[in-house]
């Protein structure tokens, strides 16, 4: 079995590792801060999401580090 490439991308604020996973749900993009040990792995709908969104989405997640736009309800 071949192992997926891994692409590191970094500057001064953050630096991630991308990769592709593959589960029993189909393909994932794996995105990780070895910094600060979150990742998320997410379907080709959700990365697909990220591209109907504008800046002002992007600086209010960058103006809440380390923790979600949204909260989930503890319900």
């Amino acid at each position: 079995m071949s192992e997926e490439p891994v692409i590191e991308l970094g500057n001064e604020f953050a630096e991630i590792r991308v990769s592709l996973i593959r589960t029993r749900n189909g393909a994932r993009l794996l995105v990780e801060s070895p910094k600060s040990g979150h990742r998320v792995a997410l379907c080709p709908f959700e990365v697909e999401a990220l591209t109907w969104q504008n800046t002002a989405t992007f600086s209010a997640m960058i103006g809440k580090p380390g923790q979600p736009l949204i909260e989930e309800d503890p319900a």
